[in-house]
């Protein structure tokens, strides 16, 4: 595996060295917490249909929360 040098400042090789879990190499850091899935990757998962269900429950819920909260406060 061929691999790169790179230079970082104290205070980033502080705050990476934070993140490593256990035994974890720096590489292992950097690729972990880069590697986070972007909401685009999930574009045209669903079809209309599907969509409109559940942009209809997410309503639903967020009335029904509304209501629980507005009677917590009487």
């Amino acid at each position: 595996m061929a691999t790169k040098t790179i230079s970082i400042t104290e205070e980033a090789y502080e705050r990476l060295s934070t993140k490593k879990l256990g035994r974890e190499s720096f590489s292992q850091v950097i690729n972990r917490i880069t590697n986070k899935t972007s909401f685009l990757e999930f574009a045209g998962l669903l079809n209309a249909s599907e969509s409109e269900s559940i942009n209809k429950r997410i309503k639903e819920n967020r009335m029904l929360s509304k209501k629980i909260i507005g009677e917590r406060k009487l």
